[in-house]
């Protein structure tokens, strides 16, 4: 939607006045366009679906939070195993690849699991996982060594496999029939939103701690410094996603 639009691209503009002024307008169009849902007869966007499913809020929230810390994951990797590993785009490649094999591998695993457990239950152990790999990254060093990485990666896929299927089937099954369309598109939705969101912040932390210096030698300090607060910030948006999960309640029988 314009609104979040609007606030995103603000972030990537952050921390000049014009990114905090296009935030504040994205936030109060935000507001307004929530406000004229819920007042309308027949809303493009049923809100009232959040505001009284409370499985299918707190599933949402725990999405959007999920992939605001996970979507630029690659892409600070990427740049950390060629810049400050000295790997070549192939190598790099090949390090990544790990997570979504095993993400691939699970997904369906998962799926049927989340049929004989709670979903939320497999869903925060998940996010959980998540968070172990994220934190650990958060400790990057140059002399990190590679096993570790994959180590690292293995969490990230066995976490992202247990957290997304169940927690879209939890999404799916809270809502009648007639919602289904409804629940789809707020699924897309929250992944695209925290997919710019977590682009965002990356972007933010190189503008605050490496500015407009291309990657040299010279700013090793500086991406190491925004590489390790990135990877901080996403491990606790990953536990504010815990709660979110745990707080959906029991999955509608």
């Amino acid at each position: 939607s314009p609104p979040i639009s609007c606030a995103m691209f603000g972030i990537s503009l952050l921390p000049h006045i014009n990114g905090a002024l296009l935030v504040a307008t994205g936030i109060i169009g935000l507001h307004v366009f929530i406000r004229w849902e819920l007042r309308v007869p027949a809303p493009v966007l049923d809100v009232r679906l959040f505001r009284g499913n409370r499985v299918f809020g707190f599933s949402n929230l725990a999405a959007l939070l999920n992939y605001s810390a996970t979507a630029a994951t690659a892409f600070l990797l990427s740049l950390y195993l060629q810049y400050t590993k000295g790997l070549t785009p192939q190598q790099a490649g090949t390090v990544l690849i790990v997570q979504p094999v095993i993400q691939a591998f699970l997904s369906p695993l998962a799926g049927r699991l989340s049929d004989r457990i709670e979903p939320r239950r497999v869903a925060s152990l998940g996010m959980a996982m998540t968070a172990a790999g994220l934190g650990s990254f958060a400790f990057l060093t140059a002399e990190t060594s590679q096993p570790l990485i994959i180590i690292g990666l293995a969490f990230l896929g066995v976490g992202f496999a247990l957290f997304s299927s169940p927690n879209t089937n939890a999404i799916m099954g809270s809502v009648e029939p007639r919602h289904y369309g409804i629940a789809s598109s707020a699924v897309a939705t929250m992944r695209l939103t925290g997919q710019m969101f977590s682009t965002g912040i990356v972007m933010l932390l190189f503008a605050l701690f490496i500015g407009d210096r291309a990657l040299t030698p010279e700013v090793f300090e500086p991406f190491m410094q925004s590489l390790q607060t990135g990877f901080g910030v996403f491990a606790l948006l990953c536990l504010l996603g815990i709660g979110a999960s745990l707080a959906r309640g029991r999955h509608p029988s």
